[in-house]
C-alpha cells in the first residue's frame, strides 16, 4: 500500500469528519469526568494535590500518563521511523531517567514538601527568594515543555485534517490551549489525574495493538520487520546501526552524550513529575508511584521500537518527511496505512488527548507554583486566605494557556522529542542540583540554593539561544541568519555541572551559614516521613 499512495496522499485518505468525531467525544467524555471527580470545595489541598488521595497503582498510572506525552508518542516514534537506531535512544533516556526518581527523589520528596517542589528547597532556607527562585525554575521549564506538545497539535491536527497554512495550525494550537485550560479550571489536580489515568490506558493500549498488529503483519518475526525498514530506509542497513543521527564527527558524539545526560538527569527535576508524588498519602505509595510509572513506561517504549521501525518499511521515510507534521507524522501515517482511516482517527485522537492532558498537568502544575511560592509565601508572607490562592491559581493558569499557545505557534514544526529535550535539560540544570544539596548535604546554604538555580536555568538559556538550535542551520527555529557560537543542540553537558558547581561554590562564599537544627529536622521528616 505504501508503493501505491503518492507523498500527499494520505492526508486525502484521511477522514477530518471522523477525526474531529472520535477527537470530540474523547474531550466530551473527559470533561464530564473531569467535571464528575473534582471535589466542590476549593481547598488547596483538593486544588493541588487531590487530597493525597490516590493510591500508588493510579498515581503510577497517571505518572506515566504525565510522561508520555506528544513526544514519546509521535516524536520517538517519528525518530525510529526517520533516523533508526539512534532514535531509540531517547526511549532508553526517558525510561533509565526513573532510577534516579526511585533512588534519589520520591520518597524524600514527598516526605519532606506539601504542594511544589518550593516547600522542599526553603525548607531550611530563607523562605522569599528561595521560593521565588524555585517558582521562576518552575515556569520556564514548563513554558520550554509546553512548547513542545502544542507545536505537536499543530502538526498533528495539519495531518488529519490537510492543513498546510500557518494560521489554519495556529488556530488548532489555540484550540488545544483552551480545552486545556478547561481541564485545570474544573477539575484541578484530581480532575487531571483522572484524565491521565484514562489517556494513559487508552494509549498503551493503542501501542501494543498497534505493534502486534505490525508484528502479524510480518510473520511475528522481528528481523522481517526490520530488514524490510532497513530495505524501505535510504539509509540502507545503516538504519539498524548507531550512528544514523549523532554521526562520525565529534560534535554529533557530544551531542548525543549531552542528549543522554539531560533526558536521565531531566526527569528527576521536571516539577509537573514531583508535583505527582503529593497526590499519594505516603512515600511507600511514592515509591509504588514510581514502580507502576517505569512498567508502563517499558511496555510503551518497547511498542515505539516496533511502530518506528514499522513506519519505515509500511510508509517510508520521503512519504514521512513530505506530510504535514514531518517526523512527527510517523505514528498517524503507520495507522492509515494498516488501518485505515478509521485507525487513524483514533490513533489521532489518542494523541491529540495525550497532548491535552499533558499540558493541562503543566498548566496545573505552573499555576499551583505561582499561586502557592509567589502569591501566598511571597506577597502575603505565608498568610494568604487559601480561597484567594486558589483563585490565583485558576487566574495564572489561564495567563499560562495563553503563553503556550503563542509559543506553540512560534515553534510549530520543530520535532517534539528534541523539544522535549531541551526541556529536561534545562529542568535538570536548574532544579536537579539544589533537590540533591537541600536533601544530602548539611551546608547548603540560601546563598547556594540561589547560585545553583539562577547559575543553572542562565547558562542552560543562553547556551540554548547561542546553539545551533536557534540559527545557523537548515533546521534552525530562525532561518537564514547565524549567531550561533555553542556547537552543541542540547546544552545538559555543560550546564548541569555548571548548576553543581554554582551551588557549591554559593555554598562556600556565601556568608549565610545553614541552620543544623533545621537540617536534622529535613533528615528525620525526609526518611521517617514523621511530620510530614
Amino acid at each position: 500500500m505504501s508503493h501505491l499512495l503518492a507523498a500527499g496522499a494520505p492526508t486525502a485518505a484521511s477522514n477530518p469528519v471522523l477525526n474531529i468525531a472520535v477527537f470530540a467525544l474523547f474531550v466530551a467524555i473527559t470533561l464530564f469526568v473531569v467535571y464528575r471527580v473534582s471535589s466542590r470545595n476549593s481547598s488547596r489541598s483538593d486544588y493541588y494535590a487531590a487530597g493525597s488521595a490516590f493510591t500508588g497503582r493510579q498515581n503510577g498510572i497517571a505518572l506515566s500518563g504525565d510522561f508520555l506525552s506528544a513526544a514519546s508518542f509521535l516524536g520517538i516514534a517519528g525518530a525510529i521511523a526517520v533516523h533508526g537506531y539512534d532514535g531509540f535512544l531517547y526511549s532508553i533516556g526517558f525510561l533509565v531517567a526513573w532510577l534516579v526518581d526511585l533512588l534519589l527523589i520520591a520518597e524524600l520528596l514527598r516526605n519532606t514538601g506539601r504542594f511544589t517542589m518550593g516547600d522542599v528547597l526553603s525548607f531550611r532556607m530563607k523562605q522569599r527568594p528561595v521560593r521565588a527562585a524555585a517558582a521562576t525554575s518552575t515556569l520556564v521549564i514548563s513554558l520550554f515543555y509546553m512548547l513542545a506538545q502544542m507545536a505537536g497539535a499543530g502538526g498533528l491536527i495539519a495531518l488529519l485534517l490537510d492543513i498546510h497554512g500557518g494560521f489554519g495550525q495556529a488556530l488548532i494550537i489555540a484550540v488545544v490551549g483552551i480545552v486545556m485550560v478547561l481541564y485545570v479550571l474544573v477539575g484541578g489536580m484530581k480532575g487531571t489525574t483522572y484524565v491521565q489515568i484514562i489517556k494513559a490506558s487508552i494509549l498503551i493500549l493503542s501501542a501494543v495493538l498497534m505493534t502486534v498488529f505490525l508484528f502479524g503483519k510480518f510473520g511475528f518475526s522481528l528481523s522481517n520487520l526490520l530488514s524490510q525498514a532497513a530495505y524501505h530506509s535510504p539509509m540502507g542497513d545503516k538504519l539498524l546501526e548507531p550512528g544514523g543521527q549523532y554521526g562520525a564527527n565529534g560534535t554529533t558524539k557530544l551531542d548525543f552524550v549531552s542528549l543522554a545526560v539531560a533526558l536521565i538527569l531531566g526527569a528527576a527535576a521536571l516539577p509537573h513529575v514531583l508535583m505527582r508524588f503529593y497526590t499519594v498519602p505516603n512515600s511507600q505509595e511514592a515509591r509504588r508511584s514510581v514502580v507502576w510509572a517505569s512498567a508502563c513506561m517499558f511496555v510503551f517504549y518497547l511498542c515505539t521500537l516496533v511502530i518506528g521501525f514499522g513506519a519505515a518499511a509500511l510508509v517510508g521515510t520521503d512519504e514521512i518527511k513530505a506530510a504535514p507534521g514531518g517526523e512527527n507524522s510517523a505514528a498517524p501515517l503507520l495507522a492509515l496505512h494498516i488501518g485505515g482511516t478509521l485507525l487513524l482517527g483514533v490513533i489521532a485522537a489518542v494523541a491529540f488527548a495525550t497532548i491535552l492532558a499533558v499540558v493541562a498537568g503543566l498548566t496545573l502544575t505552573a499555576s499551583a507554583s505561582f499561586a502557592h511560592d509567589v502569591y501566598a509565601n511571597i506577597f502575603k508572607r505565608g498568610h494568604a486566605d487559601p480561597v484567594d490562592e486558589v483563585r490565583v491559581a485558576r487566574l495564572t493558569a489561564i495567563v499560562i494557556g495563553v503563553l503556550a499557545i503563542i509559543g506553540g505557534i512560534l515553534a510549530n514544526g520543530q520535532n517534539i522529542a528534541f523539544l522535549v529535550a531541551l526541556a529536561f535539560a534545562v529542568a535538570a540544570s536548574a532544579n536537579l542540583s539544589t533537590l540533591l544539596y537541600s536533601l544530602f548535604w548539611k551546608r547548603f546554604n540560601t546563598t547556594g540554593t540561589l547560585w545553583a538555580i539562577y547559575g543553572g536555568l542562565g547558562a542552560c538559556l543562553v547556551l540554548v539561544i547561542f546553539s545551533p538550535v536557534v540559527s545557523g542551520t537548515p533546521d534552525s527555529i530562525i532561518k537564514g541568519v547565524d549567531f550561533h557560537w555553542f556547537p552543541l543542540k542540547n546544552p545538559g553537558l555543560v550546564s548541569i555541572p555548571f548548576s553543581f558547581l554554582c551551588g557549591f561554590l554559593g555554598t562556600i562564599l556565601g556568608k549565610d551559614k545553614a541552620d543544623p537544627r533545621k537540617h536534622a529536622e529535613m533528615e528525620v521528616r525526609s526518611l521517617t516521613g514523621i511530620g510530614s
